[in-house]
């Protein structure tokens, strides 16, 4: 079923009961989890043909909750017709275990977040997203680089300024551009 979200629209909700999985065709997609302060932690970008909540293919809650950032088109696959899909369609075997083995990628690095200095945790992140989109545009807020790496909004405003400072990254419309994508590589070990 084909569907058109708008942003800050959720397409689905973290302890809601899961019904299949989605594809996202066209926009941009945050996904988020609440810890259990209640905090908002962002987990991952979802960019175009890539898949989500897979986790609800055993149409069980929901631990993740999937937000618009821009307008989407996204494709609802009902966990029952999954099978046949995979009958009609071998190729989507491929692109779902490729989606599956990204997101384990992306909770290793979370779990791996935590021995990094605050450098290395939003050099790794931009490090990521620039991997991600092809491109050294980065679409996220000061608000969701905090988020997703843990760090305070004025540690990530911080480290921001001085990578600007040192022409690592420019600003520009409220957009980050990553000016030395080596330099975020070096940062991080990659």
């Amino acid at each position: 079923m084909r569907r058109f979200f708008r942003k800050n629209e959720s397409i689905y909700s973290q302890g809601t009961c899961g019904e299949g999985f989605y594809y996202l065709n066209k926009g941009l997609v945050r996904i988020v989890t609440k810890t259990a302060s209640g905090k908002e932690r962002m987990l991952n970008i979802v960019i175009p043909h890539q898949l989500m909540g897979v986790q609800s293919l055993d149409q069980k809650t929901h631990f993740t909750t999937a937000i618009v950032v821009k307008d989407s088109v996204v494709y609802h696959f009902p966990a029952n017709e999954f099978r046949k899909l995979m009958v009609a369609h071998p190729e989507l075997f491929k692109l779902f275990s490729k989606s599956v083995i990204h997101k384990m990628k992306i909770l290793l690095d979370r779990i791996n977040l935590n021995a990094l200095t605050s450098e290395q945790k939003l050099a790794l992140l931009l490090h990521n997203i620039c991997d991600e989109f092809q491109n050294y545009e980065i679409p996220l807020c000061q608000h969701d680089l905090a988020s997703c790496t843990g760090l305070t909004r004025i540690t990530v405003y911080k480290v921001l300024k001085q990578w600007q400072e040192a022409g690592i990254l420019e600003v520009q419309k409220r957009k980050y551009y990553i000016k030395k994508p080596d330099f975020l590589r070096n940062l991080v070990g990659r």
